[in-house]
């Protein structure tokens, strides 16, 4: 979608993030917009378990997270929010991430949308990660970047480029890796349909909504509510019914199912 191009609501969607700053493609914009994005819009799974389809293009998600107040998961995510940017004049490149896993190694290719935008530096953006980094990250820095008390690097190694975080004990671990290789929707939709139905997902095995909030994070898992604190402080509390489930929802996510 190029700037300008109708069918992209910008006003709408800048409303629906609670944005107002400046909208220059500049890398100040960018950080701001990614912020803004994660503060507002949840990383969720609700419609596999609403047996609601998930359409990857422009027009069905607009309509999904901007009309409707919902959130989603990455494809859903980033692929819109790649439309913003390219709508406020970014050049955006949507990526195939492969995904860390407990046994040291990395998922399938396109099991990870993440974005690079190309300003005077390049830019590695994503919205749909879950709790990860919350200002964009250089590509072509190797050192640390600091983020509050969070630490990213971005390890470039033979075409490939590898995001770790400090995490606890000031131990890096490895989130996701990918090459510069730029993708379209299509190309995902094998994967998000595996995410959507198989039982080896773990999108599938159970109902999640997670959102940044200024000094934390608050987290739906199943009938869990959490909310831990950038210093480490965490809570957690067992929802006893639906009502309360969806009172919660509305409550901190904004979000009411109708299904």
């Amino acid at each position: 979608m190029s700037k300008g191009e109708p069918g992209l609501n910008i006003k709408a969607y800048l409303e629906r993030i609670n944005y107002c700053g400046s909208l220059a493609p500049t890398a100040e914009t960018l950080r701001a917009l990614q912020v803004a994005h994660l503060l507002t819009v949840p990383f969720e799974n609700l419609s596999i378990h609403a047996s609601e389809a998930i359409v990857l293009d422009d027009d069905s998600l607009f309509t999904k997270i901007v009309e409707r107040r919902r959130g989603g998961f990455c494809y859903e995510l980033n692929g819109l929010f790649a439309a913003l940017l390219q709508a406020l004049g970014f050049e955006v490149i949507m990526l195939s991430a492969r995904v860390a896993n407990a046994e040291g190694g990395f998922g399938p290719d396109f099991d990870h949308m993440a974005l690079m935008v190309k300003l005077d530096q390049r830019w590695l953006a994503d919205v749909g990660f879950g709790d990860s980094f919350r200002e964009p990250l250089l590509l072509d820095v190797d050192d640390d970047q600091l983020q509050g008390a969070e630490a990213f690097r971005v390890v470039h190694d033979q075409g490939h480029w590898t995001v770790l975080r400090r995490g606890e004990h000031h131990k890096w671990q490895v989130q996701y890796r990918f090459t510069l290789q730029p993708y379209h929707y299509a190309d995902y939709s094998e994967r998000c349909l595996f995410q959507q139905t198989s039982p080896e997902s773990h999108f599938t095995k159970g109902r999640m909504c997670s959102r940044a909030t200024a000094d934390g994070r608050i987290t739906i898992s199943e009938m869990r509510f959490i909310t831990t604190t950038l210093s480490g402080e965490r809570k957690e509390r067992e929802m006893t019914s639906e009502a309360e489930y969806a009172s919660i929802l509305e409550k901190h996510f904004g979000i009411v199912m109708t299904r």
